[in-house]
């Protein structure tokens, strides 16, 4: 891969681009920009989907604008996109978003963690891919905020508050925190030249991340996650099923409203009129038979 930092000056502070898949809103993202911010050691840059892009792996926008909002950040320079995680990493390494080339792009913090082959599905870990794939030093960052809870457990336990603040704020906040001394280490060893071009990190952080016990480089495992299906049944009798009569290669004509079902005089309506329709066309054209 190619050096981009090169030409960055030692005693300037070091550039970080944040990006993420949960959306411009997620307190894992907000949490990192705040702690970075406060320690006035980075300029901090924000661009992240407007939308949660959870799972969306490496897609990108493809034969179609991509919208960008400036928006507030205190601290930082911020955007959002309408884009999905790679997008905002090239976009923000692209020098057409922001003045100069970042020196360190972080996609996170991610709600729940990517281990194992979860990095091939993740947005997360792609937000960072593709800044790798330009040239530029980055990091995924995942906290297992889970920790074996289910998904309502888990929202349960986010509404109690902790003091002035939430609890999601607090976990996020200290795991921001704990991120720092890796981070400061990568600004640091970019800024003199010695940081390895061939890879680009995926951290993940334990639950009770205040009281974790300390870094350990890993090499990534086989987990994976197992998709499960579940056959619903839909209102109405397969006959009545718009795509149940295309398997019979029958047109489906569907009345709809603005959004999904349309008046119940309208359907009617339609019952009647369209036997009566083909019926007309069938005695003008027999190939309708």
């Amino acid at each position: 891969m190619e050096n981009v930092t090169d030409s960055k000056s030692k005693g300037e502070k070091g550039t970080i681009l944040v990006t993420n898949d949960d959306g411009i809103q997620a307190p894992g993202l907000n949490a990192l920009v705040s702690v970075l911010v406060s320690t006035h050691r980075f300029n901090v840059l924000v661009c992240a989907p407007q939308l949660e892009m959870s799972a969306v792996s490496h897609s990108i926008t493809w034969r179609q604008p991509l919208r960008v909002e400036k928006v507030e950040m205190d601290g930082a320079t911020a955007f959002k996109t309408s884009g999905t995680p790679a997008d905002c990493a090239s976009l923000g390494v692209s020098s057409v978003l922001f003045p100069s080339v970042p020196d360190l792009v972080i996609s996170g913090i991610n709600q729940g963690s990517n281990c194992g082959y979860h990095t091939v599905y993740s947005g997360t870990t792609a937000g960072a891919r593709e800044a790798f794939l330009n040239g530029v030093p980055a990091i995924s960052i995942s906290y297992d905020c889970y920790g074996g809870l289910s998904l309502e457990e888990f929202e349960k336990m986010l509404r109690v508050e902790a003091g002035s603040k939430t609890k999601m704020n607090y976990e996020y906040e200290a795991a921001a925190k704990a991120c720092l001394p890796i981070i400061s280490g990568i600004i640091a060893e970019i800024k003199n030249n010695t940081y390895p071009q061939g890879c680009f990190l995926n951290m993940d952080l334990p639950k009770d991340i205040a009281n974790h016990k300390g870094y350990k480089v890993t090499k990534q495992g086989k987990s994976t996650m197992k998709i499960r299906w579940k056959q619903i049944t839909s209102n109405g009798q397969p006959s009545e099923i718009d795509h149940h009569l295309l398997f019979r290669r029958q047109i489906s004509i569907t009345p709809l409203g603005i959004l999904t079902h349309p008046d119940k005089d309208c359907k009617a309506y339609f019952e009647d009129w369209l036997p009566n329709l083909i019926q007309q066309h069938q005695s003008h054209n027999p190939l309708l038979d």
